[in-house]
């Protein structure tokens, strides 16, 4: 999952509020809560089947639920033979991807290494005593395209397997969730909207608004600002989901796969994809702010048209050439 939380701002001269007055909220969502503004009000039947595809959705892809599927994949003994709903492609296909474009370091299968560090079903944040000798592919956990054999949306292993959908679930949804606002959601003119997914945004207004580059160490701070109308903006960092083990060793959530330890040189990333470079242009930029903690810009460019921000550990910070803002100077 991805942090910093990035919250629309009011510009100067209009409040958001006014420029999107209406508000659906979904507080249960993911986790972290859903809240979609926009300029005109949803019809009571939208917001209704928003709501039941949220829990769709989670009942799919939630390693949070036992009984979701991934939570039946995990506790199955000997594997088997899991079958997806069709809106799935779309993401399997981005992890295909992303663990080619960082050589395996981002991987679904992480999700062993999450739960064995402490982030579990239940949120004990207390690690396994043998997790250093498990954790990641170099210690034989499931790998991917290795260990789990994918049929377009049906996913067949042959043992117990712990899938993560974190790195890019939030935008994923917010992406489906566009997709049925449709070219208005029955008003004659094209709704204006942000999608907020837990601080994943996806922006479709008229102009643009401005949002808050969060700083990791102090998240009432801002260490810069973009200005977004068209596209997705994602951010990533271990500030708000952390914990220490029994030996007053630093964890987070944000894991290369290879190892299966948290990344310690990077501080927080933020990456903005426009509407042209990609269809799923929120999930792609989630995975790409926690791939960014893996792999460089350099290597993720030759895979993925985005633009991004990294701030590292030792306070440096570094933007793409097109990034929509920058860093506050002094």
């Amino acid at each position: 999952m991805t942090g910093p939380t990035q919250r629309p701002h009011d510009r100067p001269h209009v409040r958001l509020s006014d420029r999107l007055p209406h508000v659906a909220a979904f507080p249960e969502a993911l986790g972290t809560g859903l809240l979609l503004h926009t300029d005109v009000a949803l019809d009571d039947g939208l917001g209704n089947c928003i709501d039941m595809f949220i829990s769709t959705y989670e009942a799919a892809l939630s390693r949070f639920k036992d009984d979701s599927t991934v939570g039946r994949m995990r506790t199955a003994t000997h594997g088997g033979t899991f079958d997806f709903p069709d809106w799935t492609s779309g993401l399997f296909c981005l992890y295909d991807r992303l663990f080619a474009a960082t050589d395996g370091a981002i991987d679904p299968c992480v999700g062993e290494d999450l739960i064995r560090l402490g982030y579990d079903e239940s949120y004990s944040f207390t690690t396994a005593p043998d997790a250093a000798e498990h954790a990641g592919a170099i210690h034989g956990r499931a790998v991917w395209p290795a260990d789990v054999e994918r049929h377009g949306t049906t996913l067949i292993t042959h043992s117990p397997v712990a899938l993560d959908f974190g790195a890019c679930g939030k935008g994923y949804l917010a992406d489906l969730l566009a997709g049925m606002l449709g070219d208005g959601a029955g008003h004659p003119q094209p709704i204006q909207y942000v999608i907020d997914a837990g601080g994943d945004l996806l922006v479709h207004t008229d102009e643009p608004i401005t949002i808050a580059l969060e700083d990791p160490a102090d998240p009432a701070n801002a260490v810069g600002a973009v200005e977004i109308s068209q596209g997705a903006f994602c951010a990533s960092s271990p500030s708000r989901r952390h914990w220490s083990d029994a030996a007053g060793h630093q964890l987070h959530h944000l894991l290369n796969a290879i190892d299966g330890l948290p990344v310690d040189d990077v501080a927080a990333t933020w990456v903005a994809v426009m509407p042209h470079a990609a269809s799923l242009s929120t999930a792609l930029a989630d995975g790409l702010a926690t791939a960014l903690f893996t792999t460089s810009a350099a290597q993720l460019r030759a895979h993925f048209d985005f633009e991004c921000a990294i701030l590292n550990a030792n306070r440096a910070a570094a933007q793409s050439p097109n990034f929509p803002g920058g860093f506050f100077t002094h």
